[in-house]
């Protein structure tokens, strides 16, 4: 059984992050369908059943290239917002130590240690100078 399962998957695509991910909205909603009820559960119920079936059209596609496109691009979009939450993150940690401000010129996120008062802050990325109360 186990090699005809093989068999049939050689040269599909299979399981990816993005299907993981498809998988895990899926679950998602089928509880809020649970909790909905009603009509607005049969919408969500009807969306689950096309959100699976895309799960399993991309399990089993051939097409290889276009499936690791599309997760590429996934994993990319991923990247952004995982390093978006971890920045905001650190700024959330160091609040109490520094304060952040952004160049007016380039719009590049400067950190500087807070209790100094009103100072004069200088880009170290474009050379531009402003004031600001640490």
């Amino acid at each position: 059984m186990r090699q005809r399962l093989a068999q049939f998957m050689a040269g599909r695509n299979g399981n990816d992050q993005l299907n993981v991910f498809l998988l895990v909205i899926d679950i998602i909603l089928v509880f809020a369908g649970t909790i909905a009820g009603g009509k607005a559960g049969a919408i969500i119920y009807i969306l689950v059943l096309l959100l699976l079936v895309c799960i399993y059209f991309r399990m089993f596609s051939r097409n290889l290239y276009r499936r690791r496109e599309e997760n590429g691009k996934f994993m990319r979009i991923k990247y952004r917002v995982s390093a978006w939450l971890r920045v905001r993150h650190e700024r959330w940690v160091q609040r109490k130590d520094y304060k952040f401000f952004t160049c007016p010129s380039c719009r590049t996120t400067l950190r500087v240690p807070r209790g100094h008062g009103k100072i004069k802050i200088v880009c170290r990325k474009c050379g531009c100078s402003f004031t600001g109360k640490s």
